[in-house]
């Protein structure tokens, strides 16, 4: 899926590498953020009632998929979800109109990173996500959780290319300590959006690196002592169309992707047998991407809504795995 954040960042990739600042030195903190209160009033909420393109479910494994309530989603764009294993906690990529000009939603304070927990059964407000000092100019996004480490791709200064991957740890209540994830990843490996299996010991990444089917492949470098190897082409799921944005499930034997289907964004699973990837098979498509699984198997994924060719929202979606289907 070609993601909002990806125009915005390399637009202002000259901004953050002459380090320019957001705020005067004297008033360096971070903002009390609204982000709803940059939504335009005209912008009329999408629903399934009227969604001209729903996505559509090619298992009989799941429910039908259905937006995530407010206030996750709102009549902006929520995109890029990632939920953690247990189901209780959700990041997601938020920009209050993508339908003005990208250096726009650069400067109009809320478009970033939120975390929203799940209480009582219930998704919270979500909370911005600081990946950078209050003075720093920087735009992050397609971020990777593990335990107390975040991975995210950001355009600011300190970068090997116009997008890196970094990484940040939660320390005291935040997450603090970023830094570059280093020329050999960015650089060498190319690495796009990325997975790291549940054992640390393999990242399964997107790249139209030299070598692959064609277009974005989905890559796997392993690590052997404490330094990942060179990438391998995960030939089983690949195609000469867009394979991208990898995830792969707890017990390490699903591979989930995303996949250009009939000219749109299309949900794909691969499963292990015998330590192999096999045929990928078809889930959910119609402008369908960038799965995330929960230990339950539910799915939550990005949907675009487009509207006379142009898109103009985009919600978090979920399809719950059926009661006892295993």
């Amino acid at each position: 899926m070609v993601k909002i954040i990806r125009i915005i960042l390399a637009l202002i990739l000259i901004v953050v590498l002459v380090g320019a600042t957001g705020c005067p030195a004297e008033e360096c903190q971070y903002p009390d953020i609204d982000r709803e209160s940059k939504i335009p009033a005209t912008a009329v909420k999408i629903t399934p009632e009227t969604d001209a393109h729903p996505p559509i479910l090619h298992s009989d494994e799941y429910e039908e998929p259905v937006p995530l309530p407010y206030p996750v989603n709102t009549a902006g764009a929520e995109d890029s979800a990632f939920v953690t294993p247990d189901g209780n906690t959700l990041y997601i990529w938020f920009t209050p109109d993508v339908r003005v000009p990208p250096e726009r939603q650069l400067t109009d304070g809320v478009t970033g990173i939120y975390v929203s927990r799940k209480v009582d059964g219930q998704w919270q407000q979500p909370e911005r996500v600081w990946l950078q000092d209050p003075c720093e100019v920087s735009l992050d996004g397609c971020l990777y959780v593990r335990g107390n480490e975040l991975w995210f791709c950001s355009a600011r200064k300190g970068n090997h290319t116009e997008i890196d991957m970094w990484k940040a740890y939660f320390q005291d209540g935040r997450w603090t300590n970023w830094q570059n994830a280093g020329q050999k990843l960015n650089v060498d490996y190319e690495i796009g959006e990325m997975h790291i299996t549940t054992d640390g010991t393999e990242m399964y990444f997107h790249s139209d690196r030299a070598g692959g089917q064609g277009q974005y492949d989905i890559w796997v470098t392993r690590k052997v002592e404490g330094e990942w190897q060179e990438p391998e082409n995960v030939a089983a799921v690949n195609t000469p169309e867009n394979e991208s944005l990898p995830f792969v499930t707890q017990d390490g034997s699903e591979l989930w992707f995303t996949r250009t289907h009939l000219g749109t964004p299309a949900i794909f699973r691969s499963k292990k047998v015998d330590n192999e990837w096999q045929e990928p098979e078809l889930i959910i498509s119609r402008f369908a991407g960038e799965p995330s699984l929960d230990n339950e198997g539910n799915i939550y994924f990005t949907h675009h809504f487009f509207r006379d060719g142009a898109m103009i929202e985009a919600d978090i979606y979920v399809a719950y795995r059926k009661q006892g289907d295993t």
